[in-house]
């Protein structure tokens, strides 16, 4: 059995993964989905000063303070970046990371940057209007390949503005992480923003998988997501 630690993308927080934790668990798993500094429970410690460099943070802590070894770490989205940084500082006590529709960033990128010029444009438009500078307002779901009623009405009062410095900090990398392996699965039935990071993934030579929904997978399809994380788990 695995530890799964899942960590959710911008505007979201653990709450994001609460349809898959219980499957995981179910199966045997442990299983934790924290929330990120800044956002959704812990919005309350928002400031300009939460970056990449915080939330890679958090995970490390959260992975020394509960001992947790042979980790499965996944990262939905923005939180690629996460995941690679906290696979440069105790990739040690990862078994595997996950890149769930997720940046796949090396040393010196920052987030902005690794996403299409044009949806990079609306980012930069955003946080300079209603984002005060310093915030991502949240995007509307309908763009990240969300369609269902229910769906939107769960998933609407729950997303928060996301700190603008998570995505123009840089990844400082050591080159450590490169020793855990990795894997990435694309979400299809969207516009496929992630692509490129599936491209660079497979370059790398991971295994690239692919799950036929929206960009919200751990909501449209947690059954199917469940499944296929512990499947590339045990690969």
């Amino acid at each position: 059995m695995s530890t799964f630690i899942l960590l959710h993308g911008a505007w979201h927080g653990g709450w994001a993964w609460q349809r898959v934790t219980p499957l995981l668990r179910a199966a045997g798993h442990q299983v934790h989905a924290p929330t990120l500094t800044g956002v959704s429970d812990r919005a309350h410690l928002l400031s300009p000063q939460v970056g990449l460099s915080t939330h890679i943070q958090d995970v490390v802590s959260l992975i020394e303070a509960y001992d947790a070894r042979d980790v499965v770490l996944v990262g939905h989205s923005y939180a690629g970046q996460v995941v690679t940084g906290v696979a440069d500082r105790v990739g040690e006590r990862l078994a595997k990371r996950i890149h769930l529709d997720a940046f796949v960033g090396d040393d010196g990128e920052a987030a902005i940057d690794l996403l299409p010029t044009t949806i990079a444009g609306h980012y930069r438009e955003s946080v300079a209007g209603p984002g005060f500078g310093w915030l991502i307002p949240v995007r509307k779901l309908s763009v990240l390949g969300v369609t269902e009623q229910a769906d939107l009405d769960w998933l609407s009062p729950r997303l928060t503005p996301h700190p603008w410095l998570t995505y123009t900090e840089p990844l400082r990398l050591t080159g450590k992480g490169e020793q855990v392996p990795a894997a990435f699965i694309e979400c299809v039935d969207w516009m496929r923003v992630f692509t490129p990071h599936a491209e660079r993934a497979a370059a790398r030579g991971w295994p690239v998988h692919e799950i036929a929904t929206g960009h919200e997978a751990m909501v449209t399809a947690p059954e199917e997501l469940a499944a296929l994380l512990q499947r590339v788990a045990a690969e």
